[in-house]
């Protein structure tokens, strides 16, 4: 058994985004065996089929440059190489995420490009188990969670493979605490 532990980061806009769509624009995951060590990380730009020319804003907040979306290559391209990287029918996974946003983004990508959804199934919502484990009245962002662990948010806040780093921090932490779902 593995977790992937991933976050992502969509295109995105000051108010509704053009079309109405947001794409995933970053992958950034860590694999961690049933042991809790990183045994290996993937970290991948997308670049998006509706909008593909990224927002002042999202560069801003994300430290992703045009340039870095324009060298990338589609998302169908990049996730069959992150469902490879998973071993999505060889091995068994979990997918594990600081809220339910990242796989939503993922579904929703999914579907726009009419690729298969059923090896999303298996998801941990951390921030929600954190929640109840802690007995908090609300999940904290991320940034909050790793500080109140007593750990350093380390890398860039709102680039995948950082945010996947730190989410993982806490994932390990507490690692035979989470209820995984099968």
């Amino acid at each position: 058994m593995n977790y992937i532990v991933f976050d992502l980061e969509a295109s995105c806009w000051l108010g509704r985004p053009p079309h109405g769509i947001n794409e995933v624009i970053e992958i950034g995951a860590l694999k961690i065996n049933r042991y809790g060590e990183v045994v290996s990380s993937f970290n991948k730009f997308v670049k998006p089929a509706i909008n593909p020319v990224l927002s002042d804003f999202c560069k801003s907040l994300t430290s992703i440059s045009q340039e870095m979306i324009n060298r990338s290559k589609t998302f169908p391209h990049v996730i069959a190489e992150f469902q490879d990287w998973i071993g999505v029918g060889e091995e068994d996974y979990c997918l594990v995420s600081w809220g339910k946003y990242d796989k939503r983004q993922l579904q929703s990508d999914a579907r726009l490009h009419k690729l298969d959804e059923e090896w999303l199934e298996y998801h941990i919502n951390l921030k929600e188990q954190y929640k109840s484990l802690k007995k908090l009245p609300d999940g904290p962002g991320l940034k909050r969670a790793v500080k109140d662990e007593g750990f350093q948010f380390t890398g860039v806040h709102h680039r995948a493979i950082s945010d996947a780093e730190n989410t993982a921090k806490i994932f390990i932490k507490y690692l035979d605490s989470w209820t995984i779902p099968f």
